[in-house]
This record gives structure tokens, sequence and C-alpha cells, in this order.
């Protein structure tokens, strides 16, 4: 019998969506041949993957513009290739999804990332945070199969679109030190680590001028993005070249060899937007899989894990000082230190990929 064919559409990079490759790895595993669809984006990095890749360059890589070409370029790729099943990744990869889905008269399955038309990026733009919410109200409650990352995210979705979406979070393998390599960082303070996207509002200014009332830790910053170099600018203007370390990008299959050299993990994501605010970022996660203490914020979804599994601590608000005097209190504490990494062991065997990903079999 010939393997199901599934098409995978994603505008993120390829190398580093790491949710997107492990979903795909399900994939293949329940017999499907897998086909992902992306872009070419400056320096990204060669993937050698179990599923064919397929990339294309773009004229635009920004704004409408881009999103425009991006769909219309997967719609006509789409009609003319056979597959059984489309797998769309976020909303800006629906439109074309959904269309080329009724058309060919094949099964269409939604993953969301994030509550993408109340991102941070879209605050104070009305008439582009309409533009998504409207794709939103037109697609959403048109998709019979959907899952997203959060159960507040489910939740908002459901209220407005009675639309009954699933829960896959993004959570690590237990073994997933995909290559191990001798790694270290330059310096020998305590460190404490940020890996993701550098974007506005993951609480990396308030990190920095905290550093001002902590001794011997400094801040290790793994990850790209939009805010990359004003983040360098801001580190000078406050003085902290020797205390902020920039890593740049780090390949999936490589970073937990990092994550688990640092002293402690921080989530300080700020509530900018309900996208924001509902989020539990996969970092949390892998700082527990690192056994690392983490620094959060009071984001719901964060603050419910922390709690569940006392994984680390959280801070009142984002106040430089806050952080600091929460940082500092938690370096002095050995027993809750001792205590955090302990717990984390335990977690770490229930919030695994293994056991998620059997969520994805009610819709493939």
């Amino acid at each position: 019998m010939s393997k199901k064919k599934i098409f995978v559409a994603v505008t993120n990079d390829i190398s580093t969506d790491y949710r997107v490759h492990k979903i795909c790895n399900y994939l293949i595993s329940k017999n499907y041949e897998v086909t992902m669809y992306g872009r070419v984006l400056p320096n990204t990095i060669n993937v050698d993957r179990s599923y064919k890749i397929v990339r294309k360059k773009h004229f635009f890589n920004h704004n409408f513009l881009f999103y425009a070409e991006f769909n219309l370029r997967l719609l006509f790729t789409l009609l003319f290739t056979k597959t059984d099943v489309i797998l769309s990744n976020d909303l800006d990869t629906l439109p074309a999804c959904f269309f080329a889905s009724r058309f060919k008269k094949v099964e269409l399955v939604y993953d969301s990332h994030e509550l993408f038309s109340e991102g941070p990026e879209l605050q104070g733009r009305r008439f582009v945070q309409n533009f998504w919410r409207t794709l939103e109200n037109y697609f959403l409650p048109r998709v019979k199969k959907a899952y997203t990352v959060s159960q507040s995210i489910v939740e908002f979705y459901h209220s407005k679109y009675q639309n009954n979406m699933g829960l896959v979070r993004n959570i690590p393998l237990k073994k997933d030190v995909l290559e191990v390599e001798e790694v270290s960082f330059p310096t020998e303070n305590k460190t404490i680590l940020y890996q993701g996207v550098l974007n506005p509002g993951r609480g990396l200014k308030p990190m920095i001028k905290a550093l001002h009332h902590i001794d011997d830790l400094d801040l290790i910053i793994i990850g790209y993005g939009k805010v990359e170099e004003e983040l360098k600018e801001f580190v000078v203007k406050q003085n902290m070249q020797h205390r902020v370390h920039f890593m740049g990008r780090v390949a999936r299959e490589k970073l937990f060899n990092y994550t688990k050299k640092a002293t402690l993990g921080m989530v300080l994501e700020e509530p900018l937007g309900l996208s924001f605010k509902y989020a539990l970022p996969n970092k949390l996660f892998d700082y527990i899989h690192a056994e690392i203490p983490i620094i959060a914020g009071r984001l719901p979804e964060v603050e419910r894990i922390v709690n569940d599994f006392n994984v680390g601590v959280l801070v009142d608000d984002y106040k430089p000082t806050t952080i600091a005097k929460t940082i500092n209190d938690l370096l002095a504490n050995d027993e809750l230190l001792a205590e955090i990494k302990s717990n984390q062991q335990k977690a770490k065997e229930i919030l695994c990929w293994e056991i998620e990903q059997k969520k994805l079999d009610q819709y493939f």
C-alpha cells in the first residue's frame, strides 16, 4: 500500500522551528510521506531531515507584500502537488492551504502556534490587526481539525468561534541532545540564559538593567530577530558589554548543549497583547529538561507550569530591581535550588514530547 502524502506549510525558519520538525517526524512514524514547504531566509542554516524540504526565495520578505506573495506561491504549488492532507502552520499560511484543500477536496489540519491576531507587533496598528482578525473570523469557524499550544488560547478561540480547538503543547523530547558537542560560554561567571527570537516584549531590557544589581551573573542571549541591533546598542548604553553575550543563531540540533550549561533560564515575556499573555514558550520546557531553575513572569500559562511543578520562581513585576532581588534571593538559597532541580527531574518525565505527541492521533 502506498504511503499517504502530507504537505506541511510554514513561514518560519525551517532550520529552527522545532515544533514543526517534531510533528513531521511524528507523521513519518504514522507512515506519511512528508513534504515541508517554506522560504529561503537570510543566514538560514541548511538542515538534513528525513523528509522532503522545498524552500522558495521570495522577492518580498516583510509586511503585507510578503504574505501576499507567499500565499500566492503556496496556492500555486499546492494546486499542482499531489497530496492527501495539508497541514497549515499559523494564520499566515492558512488562506492558501484552506482554498487549496477546498479546491482539491483534501483534508486540512491547522496548527496555531500562537494567538496570531493579538501579537505584540500588532498592538496599536488597528488596520493591520483588523486584517488578521478578519482572516481568523472567516477561516477558523470553517476549519474542522485544529489545535494550538496553550489552554488559554484554546479557551479564547472556543469562546469566540465554538470551534473545539485542541491542545498540543510545544514540549521537548526526553532525549533532546541531537548532536553532542562540547560548548562553552565566553564568561567564567554564573549565567542566566535567554534563548529564542529577539522581538519586542521578551523582557531582555529589564533583565539587562537588572544586571546592575546582581554580582557575578552574566546574561547569555542565543537567537536572532528584529530587535537584535537595538539590544546591542542598549547594552552599550548600559555599559554592560562585558556582562551580556550575544551568541547568535544556534541550530536546534545543537542548542541543548548550550542550554544545560546555563545557571538559570529566563522566561520574562511581557503581556504585550493577548498572544504574549496566553503564551507557553517552548524555552520554558527546554529549561526544565536541562534542569536549570527558571526566572519567570506571571503570565497565566507560564505561572501554571512553574507552580504546578515547582520548577522556578516568579517575579512580581518587570522592574529591574524586582528581577534582581528575585534572582539574588534564589541564588543565595541552595536548598531551594536543589529542590527545583529535583522537581525538574520528575517534571521532564511528564512534560515530554513522547507523551504530548499522542494527542496528534486524533488529527492524523
